[in-house]
């Protein structure tokens, strides 16, 4: 596997949407597989207090992807 010091995951804080208005998302950071696949590295940019997290594949058009400090 090749490492890279792009995450390849982005990590959103979600709140659900009440009653007709929809869910916000809201990206909180950054995950990368590890080596060896089994889990990730995640590194966040503050920590929600409330909603969930979800972490979902970015795509190559995603230029708020910060670089890695050292994983």
């Amino acid at each position: 596997m090749t490492t890279t010091n792009r995450p390849t995951y982005g990590v959103y804080q979600v709140e659900e949407g009440k009653g007709d208005r929809k869910g916000f998302w809201t990206k909180v950071g950054a995950a990368w597989p590890h080596e060896k696949g089994d889990g990730f590295s995640i590194k966040l940019t503050c920590l929600p207090l409330d909603g969930r997290l979800v972490v979902r594949k970015l795509d190559a058009s995603d230029k708020t992807q910060p670089e890695d400090e050292g994983r």
